[in-house]
């Protein structure tokens, strides 16, 4: 948690075809979190609804697996979740 390589700021790609490639260079956090946003968008445009599935983890509170299926279905529009609680 307090080593020297650790990451303190996002890092995003630079250059590139179509955000793949290039190099990574260190970003704020506001367009780091605007190229996720944007990603998001596009995939849901791309493909719908069926476009986006998130894993949570089945040992998180039921408060964190509770936020990660409501950032599923209301604001990608997907029911495609699994917190794989069979244990």
């Amino acid at each position: 948690m307090n080593g020297s390589e650790r990451l303190t700021t996002p890092l995003v790609r630079a250059g590139g075809r179509g955000g793949r490639g290039g190099t990574l260079r260190a970003a704020s956090w506001d367009e780091a979190l605007e190229r996720v946003a944007a990603g998001f968008g596009a995939a849901r445009e791309r493909g719908g609804e069926r476009a986006f599935g998130m894993f949570s983890c089945s040992k998180s509170t039921n408060e964190v697996n509770f936020a990660a299926g409501k950032f599923a279905r209301v604001v990608m529009g997907s029911n495609n979740i699994d917190s794989c609680n069979r244990t």
